[in-house]
């Protein structure tokens, strides 16, 4: 069996299950309020997944017998559901892929590999990639969680320790100041005036804060933050070429599945533009679209944004000429993930050691200021 790549569209496969458009738009919020219920399909669950129907597959067994087989292994697993469905979906006539779609727990450009690795007969090729591709994401995860919760954990109690000691510590040493008579050094003042700044305006400022957090969280989705907050994201040192890297990991491993799995390019690209999930490769995404649709290649389209590398163009080129994009793709990723990895290294050994003096140099001026009138009565009595 033969398919045409060419005429490969990206549209929502189970639209007739949908029902009509006006349908879809007065039963959308009840089908939301539904899905809330649906336990998330985690990165780690699609691994293991992705590596189980693969290995089975692998051994010979045909596909109706591996998700029955795995419909009554996950008896007791909360995705139980998901299991029966694409089972009973086989059963029916329907291919894994459509199967697979129709649970509403996997990606289009999930979906379009495994069609494709239906249609030309390497759908155990395309597995082994996916679980490779899920593999690598929930690494780099897990990588960025290691080297910013510390920090995290830092800057929080940084916090609580600032507030504790305004709010409680320096009103203390007040009181006992008042007793003094004489003139107070200038940087107890200046900590005595922020103590009773941060008293009177602490509820302002916390207020302030929320409301400014509630006002990012409804407008996080909007076109011009997403766009100010990237490009603001993408400048700050050390942060920002990080970011860069890490999406162009991302990239690189995605294009290398969809190369492999002969999704066309215009596809991919569209594909990528619902998933890359950063706003700048999203805008990229869709002008490439463009250019390409408009007969450019995909190396001169990647021309105009800075944050595709030189090597990146360049071996782009090379691909294209050779038509092996998924070979080049895949090694690329492989090489920005090392990058990535050394980057967040770098970056963990820097903030650590930098947040605690920064912590340290806090606490410090609040005890000296409190301290130094102090020292200046014991020497008054000598």
């Amino acid at each position: 069996m033969s398919i045409d790549l060419n005429n490969i569209q990206i549209e929502t496969p189970d639209t007739e299950s949908n029902g009509t458009q006006e349908e879809g738009h007065a039963f959308a919020f009840l089908n939301k309020e539904i899905n809330l219920f649906k336990p998330k399909f985690t990165n780690e669950k699609k691994e293991e997944f992705y590596s189980e129907v693969g290995m089975l597959l692998s051994s010979g067994l045909d596909i109706r017998t591996i998700f029955q087989l795995m419909a009554q292994e996950k008896e007791k697993d909360k995705h139980k559901v998901f299991y029966e469905s694409i089972y009973d979906d086989l059963v029916s006539g329907y291919n894994l892929s459509e199967a697979l779609d129709r649970t509403g727990y996997i990606s289009p450009h999930e979906y379009y590999s495994v069609k494709i690795g239906e249609e030309t007969g390497q759908l155990q090729e395309v597995l082994a990639d996916l679980n490779e591709y899920f593999s690598r994401r929930i690494k780099q995860k897990r990588q960025l969680v290691s080297t910013f919760s510390y920090p995290t954990l830092v800057v929080i109690t940084a916090i609580v320790v600032v507030t504790f000691m305004m709010n409680f510590i320096v009103p203390m040493f007040e009181d006992v100041f008042r007793r003094f008579n004489g003139e107070l050094p200038g940087l107890t003042k200046w900590i005595l005036s922020m103590s009773k700044y941060f008293q009177e305006y602490i509820g302002i400022v916390l207020a302030i804060i929320l409301m400014i957090v509630v006002g990012m969280w409804m407008v996080r989705k909007t076109d011009t933050f997403r766009n100010y907050t990237s490009a603001l994201l993408l400048k700050i040192p050390l942060l920002g070429p990080l970011l860069s890297k890490i999406y162009l990991a991302r990239f690189c491993q995605t294009m290398a599945l969809m190369a492999g799995a002969r999704i066309p390019l215009i596809t991919a690209l569209e594909l990528m533009e619902k998933i890359i999930g950063f706003y700048p490769f999203e805008k990229a995404m869709l002008q490439m679209k463009d250019d390409l649709m408009n007969g450019m290649t995909l190396h001169e389209s990647m021309k105009a944004f800075s944050f595709f590398d030189l090597k990146l163009l360049s071996l782009t080129k090379v691909g294209e000429e050779v038509n092996k994009l998924a070979v080049i793709y895949n090694k690329l990723s492989k090489q920005y993930a090392e990058e990535v990895q050394h980057k967040i290294g770098i970056l963990n050994s820097l903030m650590e050691p930098l947040l605690i003096i920064v912590v340290g140099v806090m606490v410090a001026v609040i005890l000296i200021a409190m301290y130094m009138p102090m020292f200046q009565m014991s020497n008054s009595f000598f």
